[in-house]
């Protein structure tokens, strides 16, 4: 199914963008789509011409292992989908380049790089989403063009790539006018798959007042929301030595979760399906204080009417960076498999494919890992059936 984006132009393929380069990249088509894509690119950008480009071609024209139905993690087929899979559009490595919080894996992504770790880890469809530093830096106007650049950007991609890439699109928040119309032009424009939010923005998280109409449209568009962690301003660099990234993004998912859940905005829009990443940080561990937090609510049957279990087991985890048992135990006493989502956090984490092996030893059966690794992310995103 394609994407047609009127006015986008494509995103250059790495390497360069002379008219040799693009012409073989558009005719590369669906072949070399194995872990060889990189190296075939490199050549042709060396290439003199369009001329010696096309013997390349001609010889990527032998199937690969993946386009021929399997991948090289021995599986029949590339199955498996990606809901936690980060892309950094030029415009945004032009803005954040030297912000806090980026990491050199997420500053050197280019698509190439996304297919090829896909391919080596059987990954057929990847969700395309912003990772920190985020969008947000204090400047509205700023924030408005940026997250419109990477949500084009993204657009393209998918368009170019439909049955590979999906998009959680960005939102401009804690603008929340900006946010409205972002969101009918991801929706009606760009036709993006979902929509893509971190848990805080400055010293407001999810679930405050502020974000209400974004939170009402969400829910009347049957939004899947995939929400990814960053540090509050509150809380970087406490502990000496102790990146947010070890303790602090997990902790502000809980925050999130929390104030989406304490501040009734769950039960009032049931319709939003919410991925909390990592598992849901925190949450799941700390799941009887938060039940004895919110009994202890006055007006708790107002904000939680069926409890705060219920809600949580509505929402959806990824186990992007939790593919480890003790996540997964605490996660499990929560949900069941149901609820639960194929993730890798790549560039940032590494390679795929170890997500993949560390998900394989946890024990889970062969139908509840197949459920994990595709078939909950299609009943939430069934586009990518085709």
């Amino acid at each position: 199914m394609n994407h047609p984006v009127k006015g986008l132009q494509p995103p250059e393929p790495e390497g360069g963008s002379s008219e040799a380069v693009q012409g073989a990249y558009q005719r590369l088509g669906a072949c070399c789509m194995g872990a060889s894509r990189r190296a075939f690119l490199g050549r042709v950008v060396h290439a003199a011409g369009a001329t010696c480009a096309l013997p390349l071609l001609q010889a990527c024209a032998t199937p690969s292992p993946a386009s021929q139905g399997a991948s090289s993690t021995g599986s029949p087929a590339p199955h498996r989908i990606d809901i936690h899979h980060h892309f950094a559009p030029p415009a945004w490595i032009a803005e954040v380049r030297h912000r806090e919080l980026l990491q050199r894996a997420n500053a050197e992504w280019t698509p190439a790089r996304s297919l090829e770790d896909m391919d080596q880890a059987g990954v057929a469809s990847a969700m395309l989403s912003i990772t920190n530093p985020g969008l947000w830096f204090g400047d509205p106007a700023v924030t408005r063009r940026l997250v419109r650049a990477c949500n084009e950007y993204g657009a393209t991609l998918v368009q170019r790539h439909p049955a590979r890439f999906g998009l959680f699109a960005a939102l401009p928040l804690p603008d929340a006018d900006a946010s409205l119309r972002e969101i009918a032009h991801a929706y009606d424009v760009l036709k993006a798959d979902g929509l893509h939010l971190f848990t805080s923005y400055g010293d407001k998280w999810l679930g405050d007042a502020a974000f209400e109409p974004v939170m009402a449209e969400m829910n009347r568009r049957k939004a899947v929301v995939h929400v990814h962690p960053t540090a509050a301003n509150c809380c970087k660099n406490l502990v000496p030595d102790v990146a947010p990234g070890i303790m602090e993004y997990g902790t502000d998912t809980t925050r999130a979760m929390l104030g989406v859940l304490f501040s009734g905005t769950a039960a009032r829009y049931p319709d939003i399906r919410f991925i909390w990443s990592h598992a849901g940080g925190t949450a799941p561990f700390l799941m009887a204080r938060i039940e004895r937090g919110a009994l202890a609510l006055k007006d708790h049957a107002r904000r939680m009417p069926r409890g705060v279990v219920h809600e949580m087991r509505k929402f959806h985890y990824d186990l992007a960076g939790a593919t480890h048992r003790a996540a997964v135990s605490s996660l499990a006493q929560l949900v069941g498999t149901q609820q639960v989502l194929f993730g890798t956090d790549f560039p940032p984490a590494g390679p795929s494919i170890e997500v993949v092996r560390s998900l394989a030893g946890l024990g889970y059966s062969a139908a509840d890992l197949l459920r994990i690794e595709r078939d909950n992310a299609l009943a939430l995103l069934p586009r990518l059936r085709g």
